[in-house]
């Protein structure tokens, strides 16, 4: 039987900003392929830091990390950008492009991958229904809402299935019954291979869907099992 590398794996990773004291610490763990986690933490706990580590917005001061079983430190810099197109980003300040549709910022990954263009539209409209947005197809982000930019945001980040989804507080500005439709798809994404990672304050969440958490407290991870998981052991 073939064991399947980790989609992300970090080992004694650490990271501060500047001169300042580490933000994380000796952060060990690993994410194997189709596993969905919560991250979870008070505010300033490093949360946003982990994720932009996972993403390769960051680079950590110490220690390894491997991504779809490459190391990071040593990966070519001509590589990286197929790297982080396996990867789906929901980030709290969105990066939306002002001057296109909601239509036309959902439809870039599948762009980028080279889709026929007949296909796009019909794929991009399906999702921007399912998370409600149905009538705001052809709207600007200026004239959207905080929580439809988020949707919009949202919609990117899953349209093209990325291997890996990392999500930021992605149901914090909505309300809750789109939340609910949010996660479904989260699901819906997890099912058919995606390995999902998202961070929230919204214990409710959590405790409904049930799965393991990272835990970050005072710049430690601890990886705490699904309480059904932990029931039964």
């Amino acid at each position: 039987m073939i064991e399947r590398e980790p989609v992300v794996r970090f080992d004694n990773v650490g990271m501060r900003y500047g001169p300042g004291p580490e933000i994380l610490q000796d952060v060990s763990f690993a994410l194997e392929p189709g596993s969905f986690h919560f991250l979870t933490g008070l505010s300033g706990a490093g949360k946003s830091t982990l994720l932009k580590l996972i993403c390769l917005a960051h680079t950590p001061s110490r220690g390894l990390i491997r991504l779809f079983g490459q190391d990071i430190a040593t990966t070519p810099k001509k590589d990286l950008p197929d790297l982080r197109r396996k990867i789906g980003v929901v980030f709290q300040n969105f990066r939306l492009l002002n001057h296109l549709s909601a239509v036309d910022n959902v439809a870039l990954p599948l762009r980028i991958a080279g889709h026929r263009k007949d296909t796009i539209r019909e794929q991009v409209v399906e999702l921007l229904r399912w998370v409600g947005l149905e009538d705001q197809l052809q709207a600007r982000p200026p004239t959207l809402s905080g929580g439809e930019q988020q949707r919009v945001a949202i919609a990117r980040a899953v349209i093209n299935r990325p291997s890996l989804l990392i999500a930021d507080e992605p149901t914090g500005s909505i309300d809750d019954k789109i939340a609910m439709r949010i996660m479904y798809l989260f699901e819906e994404l997890n099912k058919v291979g995606t390995t999902v990672v998202i961070a929230t304050h919204n214990e409710a969440l959590v405790e409904h869907f049930n799965y393991p958490c990272l835990h970050l407290a005072k710049g430690e991870l601890h990886v705490i099992a699904a309480r059904r998981e932990w029931r039964r052991a």
